[in-house]
Formats: C-alpha cells, structure tokens, sequence
C-alpha cells in the first residue's frame, strides 16, 4: 500500500513529531510510505516556545521528507494537496491536534478524500485551552475524514460530540522505546546534581497552565522533610507565577530545575532518578509523558481528567487523585510512598503494558481499520 502522512516530521521537535517518526518508521517495514512535511507549522508569533526546530544538540530521529505546507499561506495548501494527489496514495494519513490546523489540513483532506481514503489521528479534537472557535473549525476538519483513530476514550467523546456519525477506532498511544536503557539511579544523580537518598517527584515536559506544575509545587510544600521535587521543561510562557510559588516554600531548596527542552539523549538521566512521576493535570486527553514513564518503569500519579484515568488508573500502573487539588495531590504522594506494594504492583503492570502498547501492534490495526472503511 502507497501510505502519505502529512504532519510534522524532522526538522521539527517535540512529542508530535517524535510519534510520526516512530510511526513512519513502522509502517515502512510493509508499505511504500512518503512524509510530507510542513514548510511553516506556526508563525512564530504564535509560537510560544523558544523554537520549533531541532537545535545542534537535539537527536531527533532524521526522516527524509517534501517541506510544502506553510499553514500561514492558503496558496500552499494547493500546492500540497495537488502534490500529494500526484503521488497517488492509497491512503492519507494526517495528525490533528489544535484547531490552527483546521483551514490548511482540512482543505487538503477534504480535497484528497475524492482520491483515496483519509485518516485522521486525534491527539485532542477539543484542545487543552479551548477558544470559541475550536468547535467550528474542527468540524470542518473532519468531514475531510474517511475514519478517525482516537487514542483515548476522551477524545472518542469529544469526537461523537462534534460529529456523531464518525467513523473511529481507538488505539492507545504506543510507548517510546528510542531513549535506551534505563541508568543507574545513583550515576542519574550525579549526573544532574541531585541529593542522594531523597523521594524524587518528577515533572516532566513542557510546561503550561493545564498542566498544573503550580499545584503540584504548592503539594510539595506539603510534604515533610526527605522529598526532592525535579522539573524538567520548557516553559510555555513567563516561569515567574511558579517562581513566587517556590520561593515562599519551605522545602524550595529540595526543588531542581531544568527550564528548557530537554533533548533524548537527557530524558534517561531524568527519568533513572526519578521514584514517581507526578502529571496534576487540570484537562488532559491522553499524555505522551506516560509512555514515556512506561519506558522506564516509572509509576505515575495523575488527576482524575481526560484519559488519564482510563490509560493508567484502569490499567494499574498509577494512582489517580480524585481531586486536582495540592492536598490530594500531597496525600496521593505520601500514599505512595508508604506502602512498598503500590510501587511493586504499578511496576508489573507497566511491565505487561509494554509487552502491548508497541508501534506494531499500533500500525497493525491502524491498517486493520483502514481496511474497515
């Protein structure tokens, strides 16, 4: 089968297109398979990070891809769909996961849908910070889709509640299994300066309001003496909110920080430190941070939103706050690390969930559905 996938691949960084390189990768052990890329994914701004290209230091896995789509300028999207319909897939496959996107993705899949079969993967249908606009523009989007695969339940809703008759699948995200071999947590220490012997908490990932990196530093100071709280990630906008947080804590001088975005090749030294990671959440679909958790062993505390209790409190391999509040957070945490048995049976069921979140059993029924439409 000729597959196109139109996202975003290398030169671009971040979660969306490390998943397209993983997936690309996959479905070419059995099917031609070409990348076509953006030329512009935002103007810059609206972007509210420092870059979305890989630097020198980054180890963004190379995909050889055609630049066309420049989501700022109508007269590319023409220009993309015609050289996509010339390649003549059998299949168009396109990431979705904010309504910007709507206007270029869905005039190139509505455009393509006449030719072959279009799917559309769904990280969010309604995104984390929505606007009025969002419903709208992604109904748009999505009439330009043959099927639709959703990678939590959440998002499953939020699909059925858009567009009621969409045809979908839900295929969980698969984990990422580029970043090596779990380290020695003492050299994982040493290596970024941590205090030996303390509770590390881990936030991971970049940092922006939904996430509530400010509750869970106002639940660390909670928490008693012994605990060591590591973030690690780019802010998304000022740090100042959460700097005043920490600087009036007790405990501020057991908090690591890394503000920037954290290349592959550092995201063992964190994860090998880390005891648990903590994702506080106030809105959520599903987390690439969790397969990354999953890669290494790491169990998880999440809030009660989105997927995230379906993807990792369904499954056992993490505790779910019923309340994103620092309290419940707090308690959750010291819940944790109590009771030695949580930790043991969060780590088997991590285990098992490895053995069946992999790329090829994502690629296998991706294609599997496909041939249901």
């Amino acid at each position: 089968m000729k597959i196109a996938i139109l996202s975003c691949f290398y030169p671009y960084r971040g979660g969306i297109s490390q998943f397209n390189a993983c997936l690309f990768e996959e479905l070419s052990k059995e099917h031609i398979v070409k990348a076509f890329n953006f030329k512009r994914q935002y103007p810059e701004f609206l972007f509210p990070g420092k870059t979305q290209l890989v630097t020198e230091d980054d180890e963004a896995v190379p995909v050889e891809s055609t630049s066309l789509l420049d989501t700022a300028n109508p007269f590319t999207y023409i220009s993309t769909y015609r050289e996509i319909r010339d390649w003549k897939p059998d299949l168009l496959i396109v990431r979705y996961w904010m309504s910007y996107f709507a206007p270029s993705l869905g005039y190139i899949t509505r455009k393509m849908k006449k030719h072959c079969k279009v799917i559309s993967i769904l990280d969010n249908v309604i995104p984390h910070e929505p606007h009025f606009f969002d419903a709208p523009l992604t109904r748009y989007f999505l009439k330009g889709s043959s099927g639709s695969v959703t990678l939590c339940e959440a998002v499953s809703k939020d699909l059925l509640g858009l567009k009621p008759e969409a045809t979908y699948t839900v295929i969980q995200h698969p984990l990422y299994s580029h970043f090596g071999k779990k380290l020695d947590r003492v050299e994982a220490e040493r290596k970024l300066g941590l205090e030996s012997g303390m509770r590390n908490i881990l936030f991971f990932g970049l940092i922006r309001m939904y996430k509530g990196l400010d509750i869970l530093l106002e639940a660390f100071g909670l928490l008693p003496e012994g605990y060591q709280l590591i973030i690690a990630g780019e802010p998304y906008g000022s740090f100042d909110k959460y700097q005043e947080i920490i600087d009036r804590l007790p405990n501020k001088d057991k908090i690591y920080k890394n503000l920037k975005y954290i290349k592959d090749s550092e995201v063992t030294d964190y994860f090998s430190a880390a005891d648990l990671a903590v994702l506080p959440y106030r809105s959520a679909t599903q987390s690439g941070i969790s397969s990354v958790s999953y890669h290494f062993e790491v169990p998880m505390i999440v809030t009660n939103v989105g997927g995230l209790k379906e993807t990792i409190g369904d499954r056992g391999t993490g505790i779910v706050s019923d309340e994103g509040t620092p309290e419940a957070i707090c308690k959750e945490i010291l819940r944790y690390f109590s009771d030695t048995e949580i930790k043991e049976n969060c780590i088997r069921n991590i285990r098992l969930e490895k053995e069946r979140l992999s790329w090829k059993t994502f690629a296998e029924r991706l294609i599997e559905f496909t041939g249901t439409i």
